[in-house]
């Protein structure tokens, strides 16, 4: 059964989906079912340096930045997108990026919700979050 905002993604094609309605049937694409992209927290090292989330306060806003090493933003190796999800995943808020961008989003203090999830999804390296490491995300 998928759960909302999982993403799938078509190993033939390059297709990627978020569920936006949970349901049990699989997901194929290209006549192959569909790869479900984990939220990773830890990896190797280096990996995890450049693709962790980190959430940064500045006054009543916030800014999101991918990886304590910031992550690179080339044609070949880039951060697809950022988003941060309210714990209640009624509130998303996603920046889409493109290469030679910087790997970060802000979010302004016009938004009623306190705490946030952050995620990213890497060209390469797949789907990364900063839930693992935090009790409560801000």
């Amino acid at each position: 059964m998928s759960e909302l905002m999982q993403l799938y993604k078509c190993n033939v094609c390059g297709n990627i989906i978020e569920i936006i309605n949970p349901g049990a049937g699989q997901l194929v694409c290209c006549s192959v079912p569909m790869e479900l992209l984990p939220e990773k927290y830890e990896d190797e090292e280096m990996i995890q340096e450049k693709h962790v989330p980190i959430i940064i306060m500045q006054g009543q806003d916030k800014l999101i930045r991918i990886g304590s090493i910031i992550h690179p933003m080339l044609k070949e190796h880039y951060i697809m997108f950022i988003e941060a999800i309210s714990p209640d995943k009624r509130y998303l808020k996603r920046k889409y990026l493109t290469p030679g961008e910087e790997p970060n989003m802000e979010l302004k203090n016009n938004c009623s919700y306190d705490s946030f999830t952050a995620r990213e999804l890497c060209n390469i390296h797949g789907l990364w979050t900063n839930a693992a490491k935090q009790e409560n995300p801000i």
